[in-house]
């Protein structure tokens, strides 16, 4: 057991020298690294395929191959039902995505949880639990829009009888 964490001990200060903004915030690993799904699909609930609207690849993009802009990022994710908003702060009843970028190119997207820290996809590394602007810096850059939507909660479960 101390190897695990002598190995994520090791991942903290990788990530560290990436995003000096995590130093002295929120961080919570919440996943192994996984190389079938990337920060776009994450963010927009998806864990079985990579999301990028350029054609290389034969990656997914709602709607098919598109400009890599900020612009239709945000308008991926209008095709999910978000609408821009002009706050990153948690709201009841809605889930919120934050792009970030460098001036109009996009680099990276993350999901609010319900309580209210950010989820991302760190590449084809792990899934982590982490405060917005842990991210922004070098790498990622600043967060460039945010959007919301009416939280989607998951379907009933059948075997549970109605109240």
């Amino acid at each position: 057991m101390a190897a695990m964490g002598d190995a994520e001990e090791s991942r903290l200060k990788q990530l560290a020298a990436r995003f000096p903004n995590f130093s002295g915030s929120h961080l919570r690993f919440t996943s192994p690294d996984d190389s079938g799904y990337n920060c776009l699909a994450w963010a927009a609930g998806e864990t079985r395929r990579c999301w990028h609207p350029s054609a290389f690849g034969g990656l997914f993009w709602p709607g098919g191959v598109a400009d890599d802009s900020v612009a239709e990022w945000v308008r991926a994710f209008e095709s999910l039902g978000y609408e821009p908003c002009p706050s990153e702060a948690l709201e009841g009843g809605f889930e919120k995505v934050a792009i970030y970028a460098d001036h109009d190119f996009p680099l990276h997207v993350a999901r609010q949880l319900p309580n209210g820290y950010w989820t991302s996809k760190l590449g084809v590394r792990e899934d982590v639990e982490h405060e917005l602007g842990a991210l922004v810096g070098r790498e990622y850059g600043r967060v460039a829009a945010v959007l919301r939507r009416v939280r989607v909660l998951p379907p009933p479960d059948p075997a549970t009888p109605a109240p």
